[in-house]
Protein backbone atom coordinates (compact mmCIF):
# COMPACT_ATOMS: atom_id res chain seq x y z
CA UNK A 1 0.00 0.00 0.00
CA UNK A 2 1.28 3.52 -0.78
CA UNK A 3 2.28 5.77 2.08
CA UNK A 4 -0.43 8.48 1.91
CA UNK A 5 1.31 10.94 4.20
CA UNK A 6 0.80 14.42 2.75
CA UNK A 7 4.25 15.89 3.39
CA UNK A 8 7.75 14.87 2.37
CA UNK A 9 10.18 13.36 4.79
CA UNK A 10 12.25 16.37 5.89
CA UNK A 11 15.88 16.62 4.87
CA UNK A 12 18.21 16.68 7.89
CA UNK A 13 20.71 19.55 7.83
CA UNK A 14 23.52 21.13 9.83
CA UNK A 15 22.48 23.74 12.38
CA UNK A 16 22.73 27.21 10.73
CA UNK A 17 24.95 28.58 13.50
CA UNK A 18 27.38 25.71 12.98
CA UNK A 19 27.40 25.54 9.19
CA UNK A 20 28.31 29.21 8.68
CA UNK A 21 31.65 28.36 10.32
CA UNK A 22 32.52 25.57 7.85
CA UNK A 23 32.15 24.58 4.18
CA UNK A 24 30.86 21.07 4.79
CA UNK A 25 27.67 20.00 3.06
CA UNK A 26 24.62 21.64 4.62
CA UNK A 27 22.09 18.89 3.90
CA UNK A 28 22.92 15.47 5.32
CA UNK A 29 20.85 13.09 3.18
CA UNK A 30 18.25 10.43 3.86
CA UNK A 31 18.91 7.21 5.73
CA UNK A 32 17.86 3.95 4.01
CA UNK A 33 14.80 3.77 6.26
CA UNK A 34 13.75 7.33 5.42
CA UNK A 35 14.32 6.77 1.70
CA UNK A 36 12.15 3.65 1.69
CA UNK A 37 9.40 5.47 3.58
CA UNK A 38 9.52 8.41 1.16
CA UNK A 39 9.57 6.14 -1.88
CA UNK A 40 6.37 4.50 -0.69
CA UNK A 41 4.61 7.85 -1.14
CA UNK A 42 4.88 7.38 -4.93
CA UNK A 43 1.63 6.23 -6.56
CA UNK A 44 3.45 4.82 -9.63
CA UNK A 45 1.06 6.73 -11.91
CA UNK A 46 0.15 5.08 -15.20
CA UNK A 47 1.00 8.16 -17.29
CA UNK A 48 4.20 9.02 -15.34
CA UNK A 49 3.88 12.83 -15.56
CA UNK A 50 7.07 13.32 -13.53
CA UNK A 51 9.17 11.85 -16.36
CA UNK A 52 7.88 14.54 -18.72
CA UNK A 53 9.29 17.17 -16.36
CA UNK A 54 12.81 15.68 -16.39
CA UNK A 55 15.17 17.09 -19.06
CA UNK A 56 17.08 13.79 -19.19
CA UNK A 57 13.97 11.58 -18.92
CA UNK A 58 14.95 9.51 -15.90
CA UNK A 59 12.48 6.63 -15.43
CA UNK A 60 11.38 8.12 -12.13
CA UNK A 61 8.55 5.84 -10.93
CA UNK A 62 10.60 2.77 -11.85
CA UNK A 63 13.63 3.76 -9.81
CA UNK A 64 11.45 4.89 -6.89
CA UNK A 65 9.68 1.52 -6.91
CA UNK A 66 13.06 -0.15 -6.49
CA UNK A 67 13.89 2.15 -3.57
CA UNK A 68 10.56 1.24 -1.93
CA UNK A 69 11.60 -2.42 -2.18
CA UNK A 70 15.00 -1.67 -0.66
CA UNK A 71 16.69 -2.57 -3.96
CA UNK A 72 19.01 0.43 -4.12
CA UNK A 73 21.33 -1.17 -6.69
CA UNK A 74 18.36 -1.77 -8.98
CA UNK A 75 17.29 1.86 -8.54
CA UNK A 76 20.78 3.05 -9.43
CA UNK A 77 20.83 0.89 -12.53
CA UNK A 78 17.58 2.47 -13.73
CA UNK A 79 18.78 6.02 -13.07
CA UNK A 80 22.05 5.31 -14.87
CA UNK A 81 20.20 4.37 -18.06
CA UNK A 82 19.64 8.06 -18.77
CA UNK A 83 21.71 10.09 -16.29
CA UNK A 84 25.50 10.18 -16.00
CA UNK A 85 25.56 12.48 -12.95
CA UNK A 86 22.87 11.38 -10.45
CA UNK A 87 24.69 12.45 -7.27
CA UNK A 88 25.03 15.93 -8.75
CA UNK A 89 21.48 16.21 -10.10
CA UNK A 90 20.07 15.01 -6.80
CA UNK A 91 21.71 18.01 -5.13
CA UNK A 92 21.47 20.93 -7.54
CA UNK A 93 18.64 20.16 -9.97
CA UNK A 94 15.56 22.40 -9.41
CA UNK A 95 13.19 19.46 -9.04
CA UNK A 96 10.49 21.70 -7.60
CA UNK A 97 9.94 23.32 -11.01
CA UNK A 98 10.54 20.17 -13.07
CA UNK A 99 9.77 16.56 -12.15
CA UNK A 100 8.27 17.30 -8.73
CA UNK A 101 6.04 20.02 -10.17
CA UNK A 102 4.30 17.28 -12.21
CA UNK A 103 3.91 14.86 -9.31
CA UNK A 104 0.27 13.95 -8.61
CA UNK A 105 0.97 13.86 -4.86
CA UNK A 106 1.67 17.59 -5.09
CA UNK A 107 -1.93 18.43 -5.95
CA UNK A 108 -3.21 18.07 -2.37
CA UNK A 109 0.06 17.92 -0.46
CA UNK A 110 3.78 17.86 -1.11
CA UNK A 111 5.17 15.96 -4.08
CA UNK A 112 7.37 12.92 -3.64
CA UNK A 113 10.94 14.03 -2.84
CA UNK A 114 12.32 12.79 -6.16
CA UNK A 115 15.58 14.72 -5.97
CA UNK A 116 16.33 13.58 -2.43
CA UNK A 117 15.73 9.97 -3.45
CA UNK A 118 18.00 10.30 -6.49
CA UNK A 119 20.73 11.73 -4.28
CA UNK A 120 20.26 8.96 -1.73
CA UNK A 121 20.58 6.21 -4.34
CA UNK A 122 23.73 7.73 -5.86
CA UNK A 123 25.32 8.33 -2.46
CA UNK A 124 24.44 4.87 -1.20
CA UNK A 125 26.01 3.18 -4.21
CA UNK A 126 29.13 5.34 -4.05
CA UNK A 127 29.58 4.55 -0.36
CA UNK A 128 29.09 0.85 -1.08
CA UNK A 129 31.77 1.02 -3.78
CA UNK A 130 29.71 0.39 -6.90
CA UNK A 131 31.48 -1.58 -9.60
CA UNK A 132 32.76 0.72 -12.37
CA UNK A 133 31.24 0.34 -15.82
CA UNK A 134 33.57 -1.40 -18.24
CA UNK A 135 34.68 0.64 -21.24
CA UNK A 136 32.72 -0.56 -24.29
CA UNK A 137 34.39 -1.79 -27.45
CA UNK A 138 35.55 1.16 -29.57
CA UNK A 139 33.71 1.79 -32.84
CA UNK A 140 36.68 3.39 -34.60
CA UNK A 141 35.41 6.99 -34.54
CA UNK A 142 36.54 9.89 -32.40
CA UNK A 143 34.75 13.00 -31.20
CA UNK A 144 35.80 16.11 -29.28
CA UNK A 145 34.01 17.83 -26.41
CA UNK A 146 34.85 21.48 -25.74
CA UNK A 147 34.19 22.20 -22.07
CA UNK A 148 34.09 19.83 -19.11
CA UNK A 149 30.93 21.18 -17.49
CA UNK A 150 27.57 19.39 -17.14
CA UNK A 151 26.67 19.59 -20.85
CA UNK A 152 30.07 18.34 -21.97
CA UNK A 153 30.29 15.61 -19.34
CA UNK A 154 26.86 14.28 -20.29
CA UNK A 155 27.64 14.26 -24.00
CA UNK A 156 30.98 12.60 -23.28
CA UNK A 157 29.39 9.84 -21.21
CA UNK A 158 26.68 9.04 -23.72
CA UNK A 159 29.12 8.96 -26.64
CA UNK A 160 31.62 6.82 -24.74
CA UNK A 161 28.89 4.28 -24.00
CA UNK A 162 28.28 4.09 -27.77
CA UNK A 163 31.91 3.19 -28.34
CA UNK A 164 33.33 6.52 -29.46
CA UNK A 165 36.83 7.66 -28.57
CA UNK A 166 35.97 10.81 -26.63
CA UNK A 167 38.33 13.62 -25.68
CA UNK A 168 37.19 16.48 -23.44
CA UNK A 169 39.12 19.75 -23.75
CA UNK A 170 38.80 21.79 -20.53
CA UNK A 171 40.13 25.33 -20.05
CA UNK A 172 40.69 24.99 -16.29
CA UNK A 173 43.10 22.69 -14.50
CA UNK A 174 40.30 20.31 -13.47
CA UNK A 175 37.19 19.14 -15.28
CA UNK A 176 33.71 19.91 -13.96
CA UNK A 177 33.08 23.47 -15.14
CA UNK A 178 30.51 25.29 -13.04
CA UNK A 179 30.18 22.20 -10.85
CA UNK A 180 33.71 22.89 -9.62
CA UNK A 181 34.14 26.66 -9.78
CA UNK A 182 30.60 27.93 -9.30
CA UNK A 183 28.58 25.78 -6.92
CA UNK A 184 29.95 25.89 -3.35
CA UNK A 185 31.33 22.88 -1.51
CA UNK A 186 28.54 23.16 1.08
CA UNK A 187 25.98 22.53 -1.66
CA UNK A 188 27.96 20.16 -3.86
CA UNK A 189 31.09 18.52 -2.43
CA UNK A 190 33.89 18.54 -5.00
CA UNK A 191 34.86 14.97 -4.15
CA UNK A 192 31.45 13.90 -5.48
CA UNK A 193 31.98 15.81 -8.74
CA UNK A 194 35.38 14.19 -9.22
CA UNK A 195 33.93 10.76 -8.42
CA UNK A 196 31.34 11.21 -11.16
CA UNK A 197 34.06 12.34 -13.57
CA UNK A 198 36.19 9.30 -12.66
CA UNK A 199 33.33 7.08 -13.84
CA UNK A 200 33.64 8.71 -17.27
CA UNK A 201 37.38 8.08 -17.25
CA UNK A 202 36.62 4.41 -16.57
CA UNK A 203 34.50 4.44 -19.73
CA UNK A 204 37.55 5.58 -21.67
CA UNK A 205 36.89 9.33 -21.82
CA UNK A 206 40.16 11.29 -22.02
CA UNK A 207 40.41 14.68 -20.32
CA UNK A 208 42.82 17.34 -21.60
CA UNK A 209 42.94 20.19 -19.08
CA UNK A 210 44.47 23.68 -19.33
CA UNK A 211 43.41 23.71 -22.97
CA UNK A 212 41.59 26.85 -24.09
CA UNK A 213 39.87 26.35 -27.43
CA UNK A 214 40.49 29.56 -29.33
CA UNK A 215 43.92 30.02 -27.73
CA UNK A 216 45.62 26.65 -27.20
CA UNK A 217 44.06 25.50 -30.46
CA UNK A 218 41.04 26.22 -32.62
CA UNK A 219 37.96 24.30 -33.68
CA UNK A 220 39.62 23.94 -37.09
CA UNK A 221 42.67 22.39 -35.40
CA UNK A 222 40.46 19.77 -33.79
CA UNK A 223 38.86 18.99 -37.14
CA UNK A 224 42.34 18.64 -38.67
CA UNK A 225 43.23 16.21 -35.89
CA UNK A 226 40.53 13.85 -37.13
CA UNK A 227 37.66 14.56 -34.77
CA UNK A 228 34.58 13.68 -36.82
CA UNK A 229 32.16 15.73 -34.73
CA UNK A 230 32.68 18.40 -32.07
CA UNK A 231 30.42 19.43 -29.23
CA UNK A 232 30.80 22.93 -27.80
CA UNK A 233 29.69 23.04 -24.18
CA UNK A 234 31.83 25.97 -23.08
CA UNK A 235 29.21 27.51 -20.82
CA UNK A 236 28.53 31.16 -20.12
CA UNK A 237 31.50 32.40 -18.14
CA UNK A 238 31.53 36.08 -19.13
CA UNK A 239 30.06 38.09 -16.22
CA UNK A 240 27.53 40.87 -16.70
CA UNK A 241 27.83 44.24 -14.98
CA UNK A 242 25.47 47.21 -14.65
CA UNK A 243 27.97 49.80 -15.94
CA UNK A 244 27.29 52.08 -13.00
CA UNK A 245 29.87 54.46 -11.51
CA UNK A 246 32.31 52.78 -9.14
CA UNK A 247 32.17 49.23 -10.48
CA UNK A 248 35.93 49.44 -11.09
CA UNK A 249 36.73 49.97 -7.40
CA UNK A 250 38.74 47.54 -5.30
CA UNK A 251 36.30 45.28 -3.50
CA UNK A 252 33.90 44.87 -6.44
CA UNK A 253 33.79 41.30 -7.71
CA UNK A 254 31.87 39.47 -10.35
CA UNK A 255 30.17 36.45 -8.79
CA UNK A 256 32.19 34.26 -11.17
CA UNK A 257 35.51 35.56 -9.86
CA UNK A 258 34.44 35.46 -6.21
CA UNK A 259 33.04 31.94 -6.46
CA UNK A 260 35.99 30.62 -8.48
CA UNK A 261 38.43 31.88 -5.86
CA UNK A 262 36.31 30.51 -3.02
CA UNK A 263 35.31 27.14 -4.50
CA UNK A 264 37.93 26.03 -6.98
CA UNK A 265 40.96 27.71 -5.40
CA UNK A 266 39.87 27.22 -1.77
CA UNK A 267 40.37 30.87 -0.78
CA UNK A 268 38.58 30.25 2.53
CA UNK A 269 41.62 28.28 3.71
CA UNK A 270 44.36 30.15 5.55
CA UNK A 271 47.05 28.62 3.34
CA UNK A 272 45.30 29.25 0.00
CA UNK A 273 47.45 30.66 -2.79
CA UNK A 274 44.68 32.85 -4.17
CA UNK A 275 43.84 36.18 -2.56
CA UNK A 276 40.30 37.01 -1.57
CA UNK A 277 38.88 39.74 0.57
CA UNK A 278 37.44 38.74 3.94
CA UNK A 279 34.84 41.50 3.99
CA UNK A 280 33.19 43.08 6.97
CA UNK A 281 29.95 43.89 5.15
CA UNK A 282 29.01 42.60 1.71
CA UNK A 283 26.36 43.66 -0.77
CA UNK A 284 25.36 40.96 -3.27
CA UNK A 285 23.42 42.27 -6.26
CA UNK A 286 20.97 39.78 -7.80
CA UNK A 287 18.36 37.25 -6.79
CA UNK A 288 19.23 34.00 -8.55
CA UNK A 289 20.97 30.86 -7.37
CA UNK A 290 24.38 32.37 -8.11
CA UNK A 291 23.55 35.32 -5.87
CA UNK A 292 22.57 32.92 -3.08
CA UNK A 293 25.82 30.99 -3.54
CA UNK A 294 27.91 34.16 -3.43
CA UNK A 295 26.06 35.50 -0.39
CA UNK A 296 26.43 32.25 1.55
CA UNK A 297 30.14 32.04 0.69
CA UNK A 298 30.69 35.61 1.92
CA UNK A 299 28.83 34.71 5.10
CA UNK A 300 31.31 31.90 5.68
CA UNK A 301 34.13 34.42 5.44
CA UNK A 302 32.64 36.15 8.48
CA UNK A 303 30.83 38.96 6.66
CA UNK A 304 27.46 40.53 7.29
CA UNK A 305 25.70 40.00 3.96
CA UNK A 306 22.91 41.94 2.27
CA UNK A 307 21.24 40.65 -0.89
CA UNK A 308 20.00 43.64 -2.90
CA UNK A 309 17.30 42.66 -5.38
CA UNK A 310 15.08 44.98 -7.38
CA UNK A 311 11.91 42.91 -7.15
CA UNK A 312 10.01 41.34 -4.23
CA UNK A 313 10.44 37.95 -2.57
CA UNK A 314 7.70 36.46 -4.76
CA UNK A 315 9.72 37.25 -7.91
CA UNK A 316 13.05 36.03 -6.52
CA UNK A 317 14.28 33.47 -9.10
CA UNK A 318 16.52 31.44 -6.76
CA UNK A 319 15.40 28.02 -5.56
CA UNK A 320 13.15 28.22 -2.52
CA UNK A 321 15.41 25.86 -0.54
CA UNK A 322 18.48 28.02 -1.20
CA UNK A 323 16.64 31.18 -0.13
CA UNK A 324 15.45 29.48 3.06
CA UNK A 325 18.98 28.28 3.83
CA UNK A 326 20.36 31.77 3.23
CA UNK A 327 17.79 33.31 5.57
CA UNK A 328 18.54 30.70 8.24
CA UNK A 329 22.20 31.66 7.98
CA UNK A 330 21.45 35.29 8.78
CA UNK A 331 21.68 36.79 5.30
CA UNK A 332 19.63 39.97 5.01
CA UNK A 333 17.37 40.49 1.99
CA UNK A 334 17.03 44.13 0.94
CA UNK A 335 14.20 43.69 -1.55
CA UNK A 336 12.70 46.26 -3.93
CA UNK A 337 16.04 48.07 -4.07
CA UNK A 338 18.59 48.54 -6.83
CA UNK A 339 22.19 49.84 -6.74
CA UNK A 340 23.01 52.95 -8.77
CA UNK A 341 26.57 53.83 -7.70
CA UNK A 342 29.50 52.49 -5.67
CA UNK A 343 31.32 55.09 -3.55
CA UNK A 344 35.03 54.84 -2.67
CA UNK A 345 37.01 55.58 0.44
CA UNK A 346 40.24 57.61 0.29
CA UNK A 347 42.19 54.53 -0.87
CA UNK A 348 39.93 53.59 -3.76
CA UNK A 349 38.21 50.75 -1.92
CA UNK A 350 34.47 50.24 -1.70
CA UNK A 351 33.04 52.34 1.13
CA UNK A 352 29.31 52.28 0.42
CA UNK A 353 26.75 51.32 -2.19
CA UNK A 354 24.12 53.87 -3.19
CA UNK A 355 20.75 52.27 -3.85
CA UNK A 356 17.36 53.48 -4.98
CA UNK A 357 14.03 52.09 -3.86
CA UNK A 358 11.84 50.34 -6.42
CA UNK A 359 8.17 49.59 -6.86
CA UNK A 360 6.55 47.00 -9.09
CA UNK A 361 4.65 48.09 -12.18
CA UNK A 362 3.03 46.11 -14.99
CA UNK A 363 4.45 42.71 -16.05
CA UNK A 364 7.32 42.79 -18.55
CA UNK A 365 8.13 40.28 -21.33
CA UNK A 366 9.25 37.72 -18.72
CA UNK A 367 5.82 37.82 -17.09
CA UNK A 368 7.18 39.37 -13.90
CA UNK A 369 6.12 42.83 -12.78
CA UNK A 370 8.54 45.45 -14.03
CA UNK A 371 10.54 47.24 -11.29
CA UNK A 372 10.29 51.03 -11.45
CA UNK A 373 12.65 53.36 -9.58
CA UNK A 374 11.07 55.71 -7.02
CA UNK A 375 12.56 59.09 -7.77
CA UNK A 376 14.35 60.75 -4.85
CA UNK A 377 14.48 57.60 -2.72
CA UNK A 378 18.26 57.12 -2.89
CA UNK A 379 20.05 55.88 0.22
CA UNK A 380 23.51 54.56 1.16
CA UNK A 381 24.41 51.08 2.37
CA UNK A 382 27.77 50.93 4.11
CA UNK A 383 29.85 48.08 2.65
CA UNK A 384 33.45 47.19 1.87
CA UNK A 385 32.61 44.51 -0.73
CA UNK A 386 30.10 44.21 -3.56
CA UNK A 387 29.48 41.06 -5.61
CA UNK A 388 27.67 41.36 -8.95
CA UNK A 389 25.48 38.32 -9.59
CA UNK A 390 23.24 39.56 -12.40
CA UNK A 391 23.94 36.89 -14.98
CA UNK A 392 26.58 35.79 -17.44
CA UNK A 393 27.05 35.53 -21.20
CA UNK A 394 29.03 33.08 -23.35
CA UNK A 395 32.70 33.95 -23.73
CA UNK A 396 33.23 35.32 -27.28
CA UNK A 397 36.54 33.48 -27.74
CA UNK A 398 35.24 30.42 -29.62
CA UNK A 399 32.88 32.29 -31.91
CA UNK A 400 35.52 34.93 -32.68
CA UNK A 401 38.11 32.30 -33.65
CA UNK A 402 35.82 30.00 -35.65
CA UNK A 403 34.51 30.93 -39.09
CA UNK A 404 30.84 30.42 -39.86
CA UNK A 405 29.48 30.05 -36.33
CA UNK A 406 26.26 32.03 -36.11
CA UNK A 407 25.23 33.63 -32.82
CA UNK A 408 22.27 35.66 -31.61
CA UNK A 409 22.45 39.22 -30.30
CA UNK A 410 23.45 37.93 -26.86
CA UNK A 411 26.42 36.02 -28.26
CA UNK A 412 24.82 32.60 -27.79
CA UNK A 413 25.46 29.98 -30.45
CA UNK A 414 22.48 29.26 -32.71
CA UNK A 415 21.64 25.58 -33.14
CA UNK A 416 18.98 23.62 -35.00
CA UNK A 417 16.58 21.05 -33.56
CA UNK A 418 19.46 18.54 -33.37
CA UNK A 419 21.80 20.90 -31.49
CA UNK A 420 23.94 21.42 -34.64
CA UNK A 421 25.40 24.87 -35.19
CA UNK A 422 25.66 26.65 -38.54
CA UNK A 423 28.86 24.65 -39.14
CA UNK A 424 28.41 21.05 -40.28
CA UNK A 425 29.62 18.60 -37.67
CA UNK A 426 29.87 21.19 -34.89
CA UNK A 427 27.21 20.83 -32.22
CA UNK A 428 26.58 22.93 -29.12
CA UNK A 429 24.43 22.95 -26.01
CA UNK A 430 24.03 24.21 -22.47
CA UNK A 431 24.77 27.77 -21.45
CA UNK A 432 26.79 28.40 -24.64
CA UNK A 433 23.43 28.20 -26.45
CA UNK A 434 20.84 29.28 -23.87
CA UNK A 435 22.84 31.68 -21.73
CA UNK A 436 23.08 30.94 -18.01
CA UNK A 437 20.56 28.23 -17.09
CA UNK A 438 20.38 25.11 -14.92
CA UNK A 439 22.73 22.16 -14.66
CA UNK A 440 20.00 19.71 -15.65
CA UNK A 441 18.97 21.70 -18.75
CA UNK A 442 22.62 21.68 -19.85
CA UNK A 443 22.72 17.94 -19.29
CA UNK A 444 19.58 17.52 -21.37
CA UNK A 445 21.20 19.45 -24.21
CA UNK A 446 24.36 17.36 -23.96
CA UNK A 447 22.31 14.18 -24.11
CA UNK A 448 20.37 15.35 -27.16
CA UNK A 449 23.56 16.48 -28.90
CA UNK A 450 25.29 13.15 -28.25
CA UNK A 451 22.48 11.27 -29.98
CA UNK A 452 22.57 13.72 -32.89
CA UNK A 453 26.37 13.44 -33.20
CA UNK A 454 26.06 9.66 -33.36
CA UNK A 455 23.43 9.93 -36.11
CA UNK A 456 25.57 12.45 -38.01
CA UNK A 457 28.66 10.22 -37.98
CA UNK A 458 26.77 7.02 -38.75
CA UNK A 459 25.06 8.71 -41.69
CA UNK A 460 28.46 9.69 -43.10
CA UNK A 461 29.64 6.11 -42.63
CA UNK A 462 26.67 4.81 -44.63
CA UNK A 463 27.19 7.40 -47.36
CA UNK A 464 30.85 6.43 -47.69
CA UNK A 465 30.19 2.69 -47.62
Amino acid sequence: MPNMRMDKNPMPAQDPNVRITNVEEVTLGYTPETAIDEAKRCLNCKHKPCVEGCPVNIHIPDFIAKVAEGDFAGAYEIISLTSSLPAICGRVCPQETQCESKCVRGIKGEPVAIGRLERFVADYMREQGEAPLAAPQRNGHKVAIVGGGPAGLTAAGDLAKLGYQVTVFEALHVAGGVLMYGIPEFRLPKSIVQHEISKLSNLGVEFVTNYIVGRSGTIEDLESDGYEAIFVGSGAGLPNFMNMPGEELKGVYSANEFLTRFNLMKAYKDDSDTPIQHPRKTVVVGGGNVAMDAARCARRLGSEVHVVYRRSLEELPARKEEVEHAMEEGIIFDLLNNPVEVHPDENGNVASVECIKMELGEPDESGRRRPIAKEGSNFLVEADCMIMAIGTSPNPLIRSTTEGLETNRKGCLIVDENEMTSRQGIFAGGDAVTGAATVISAMGAGKKAAAAMDQFIQKKVRENA
